[in-house]
């Protein structure tokens, strides 16, 4: 999901990150930067969890195996904010946003583990509500029209998502519907606040 936000922001609408100087070979390779970060390294750490056998499956369909995935994703969304923020000094001075993006997801992924102390909540519609919260909060703070159609097809994919869940038996409609809502009030507050 995060590669996905950062690839429509920063093609889309790369003003308001600030990177609309910079050419669309090197925003590509922020993308890649952010893809490795926000998913390359979870998935290898999730992978070796399950090869180590402190998980049980890859699906992490029960509580005691979402516990660790999740507070070991947090803190890898949190070293790659960091270093977006304060260690690449171009990206640090012209586009913050995304350190500070990157660190509101890691909150949501730090909130879902702690939910998963005691309730499964759909991480996958946290995901997809994050997205379209920093859709919307960015469309309505910085009227950027350019986003009124990636927004509607994010609206879809969040009902697709939301029903794939709900087919797959794999969530409640309640943690379905925590999930968003988790997703959605963390990344407005974000963009609201700090962007």
């Amino acid at each position: 999901m995060p590669t996905f936000l950062f690839g429509l922001l920063l093609f889309r609408v790369p003003g308001v990150l600030g990177l609309d100087v910079f050419s669309p070979s090197l925003r590509g390779s922020i993308l890649v930067l952010i893809f490795v970060g926000t998913f390359m390294v979870p998935s290898l750490v999730i992978y070796y969890l399950f090869r180590g056998g402190y998980v049980q499956s890859l699906h992490l369909t029960t509580l005691a195996d979402r516990r660790l995935p999740y507070f070991l994703t947090a803190v890898i969304y949190t070293i790659t904010g960091y270093l977006f923020t304060f260690h690449m000094q171009v990206l640090s001075t012209l586009a913050p946003e995304i350190g500070i993006l990157i660190g509101s997801i890691a909150v949501s992924i730090l909130l879902v583990g702690l939910v998963s102390l005691n309730w499964q909540i759909s991480a996958h519609t946290v995901g997809i509500g994050g997205v379209v919260g920093v859709v919307s909060g960015l469309m309505l703070r910085f009227s950027l029209n350019d986003l009124f159609i990636p927004l509607l097809l994010l609206i879809v994919l969040a009902g697709f998502v939301a029903s794939a869940r709900l087919k797959l038996n794999a969530h409640t409609p309640a943690q379905i519907s925590a999930g968003l809502a988790l997703g959605l009030v963390v990344s407005l507050l974000t963009v609201f606040w700090f962007v």
